[in-house]
């Protein structure tokens, strides 16, 4: 065979190749064996095949056959009716060839999401320990929890689907490789819901919130600066959109009870535009979901001392406080929504807390009492509501108090007080009929409060049940 023969043949067998995977079916990678799929709920179900083909996607809990037909571009999508939580089932998808998937449940999916204190794996970083962590991996073989991590990818440009990852039982090996906020969260829900729970942990370390929008959602803030699609250089963690295009948009449509998050700390040093961006984010992954406003649940950020880091601003705003009290106010801008306190577990000289079963404890509680409706226990901490003034005395009242508020017989430190000269001032606060009490000799007329606003301070004021409150400040300052 003469090489001109041969290079025709090769270049024919290689297009030939190329045919027959363009027609065939594919699914994203997180449609597969051991996936969670949200019980009683219609979710999407979508792939790749050839253009103007016909898929059918049969499941096998009530032997019904869904249909879709690719568009232009090989993409089609349809939705799927779940039962009531079980399993194992299997889903087969047809078109030029048949994918079927195996041993998948159905029960509670929760989307986890963040920078590093969600990312932080059960095992902890290098030197950087989760408190217990040996024990709760050691026990952690539960096949009705399911983990699904997304490799990190910064894109400039929306992808159809994600880096190849692949759902795993928890068991020892799964668990330490694991979100340890999100795994604590997952077992607390399994526990006590008994049904199979997903989890799909979605973070990168170090990520700003606007990196986790689209260029679309970015408009309102002009001072955001957008990527240009083809642009290589210059992109990390905080560059806007590349982690919405690369990580959370191909998600989109999976169905889902509802999400968690910890983030912030990439925020601090812009946290009254942090305190429309994260909104603004929580809206647009609703939007783009389609599924209403689902819970969304978060993590304030802990205490810490951010001023160590070489890359940390003077500003008087770089106060981590600052963005804490942004985290605090969203509460009331995000519909559906609940904030964890971890200002009792900070740790002054490392950004991420060992003691990670807190807030994912926390969170936990928060999605069993406002999602699923149980009762009995405490699970909101007590934010500031309202300050009267009676002559040299700030009344401060809290929400979510309903046994009044404790500081373990300790005294109460880190309140401050001003009066219109806007100096504080350490101040005097002691509990009184579910309130307290702030004053102080050198201020006759007060007219702002402050609690534990500062970067690294350990929070001394709880709920009677233990729930710590959040730092807060009265000004607007």
């Amino acid at each position: 065979m003469t090489q001109r023969l041969l290079t025709l043949f090769i270049t024919c067998f290689c297009l030939s190749v190329s045919a027959i995977t363009i027609a065939q079916v594919t699914l994203p990678p997180f449609f597969a064996d051991h996936m969670v799929l949200q019980q009683q709920a219609e979710v999407g179900f979508w792939g790749k095949a050839k253009p103007g083909s016909t898929v059918s996607v049969s499941t096998g809990w009530n032997k019904k056959r869904y249909s879709a037909t690719a568009d232009a571009t090989g993409k089609w999508k349809t939705k799927i009716s779940t039962p009531a939580a079980g399993g194992p089932f299997e889903i087969k998808v047809t078109g030029d060839n048949s994918i079927v998937l195996h041993d998948v449940l159905i029960g509670e999916v929760w989307l986890c999401g963040g920078q590093s204190n969600m990312e932080m794996p059960m095992k902890g970083f290098r030197d950087q320990p989760v408190l217990g962590s040996n024990d709760a991996i050691y026990n952690s073989t539960n096949d009705k929890i399911r983990l699904f991590t997304v490799p990190r990818s910064i894109k400039t440009t929306p992808q159809d689907t994600v880096k190849w990852s692949s759902w795993k039982s928890a068991e020892p090996e799964a668990v330490s490789n694991f979100s340890a906020t999100a795994y604590y969260f997952g077992r607390m829900i399994q526990e006590r819901l008994k049904v199979p729970v997903g989890l799909m942990h979605i973070s990168y370390s170090g990520s700003s919130a606007e990196a986790w929008m689209s260029e679309e959602s970015l408009k309102e803030f002009p001072d955001i600066k957008i990527p240009k699609p083809d642009q290589t250089t210059g992109l990390d963690s905080r560059t806007p959109t590349v982690f919405y295009n690369g990580m959370i948009s191909p998600f989109f449509g999976y169905g889902i009870k509802g999400a968690i998050w910890y983030q912030g700390e990439s925020n601090k040093d812009r946290p009254d535009q942090y305190e429309k961006l994260f909104p603004a984010m929580v809206k647009l992954w609703r939007e783009k979901s389609g599924q209403g406003d689902f819970p969304f649940y978060y993590v304030q950020i802990a205490p810490y001392n951010y001023a160590q880091l070489p890359t940390n601003s003077r500003d008087v705003k770089a106060n981590s406080a600052y963005v804490r009290d942004a985290q605090r106010k969203c509460v009331k801008l995000i519909p559906n929504s609940g904030m964890a306190v971890v200002m009792d577990i900070g740790e002054e000289n490392l950004i991420h807390p060992a003691n990670k079963e807190a807030g994912g404890k926390r969170l936990a509680l928060m999605a069993l009492a406002k999602t699923y409706g149980q009762k009995g226990f405490a699970y909101a901490s007590p934010l500031f509501d309202t300050m009267t003034i009676t002559g040299n005395v700030a009344r401060i009242r809290f929400t979510d108090t309903p046994n009044g508020l404790t500081s373990f017989t300790k005294p109460l430190t880190n309140f401050e007080i001003a009066g219109a000269d806007k100096f504080w001032r350490p101040a005097k606060a002691v509990i009184s009929g579910g309130a307290v009490l702030v004053s102080s000799p050198d201020v006759a007329t007060p007219v702002a409060v402050r609690y534990a606003f500062k970067d690294w301070v350990v929070g001394d004021l709880f709920s009677s049940e233990g729930l710590p409150v959040s730092s807060f400040r009265t000004d607007d300052w």
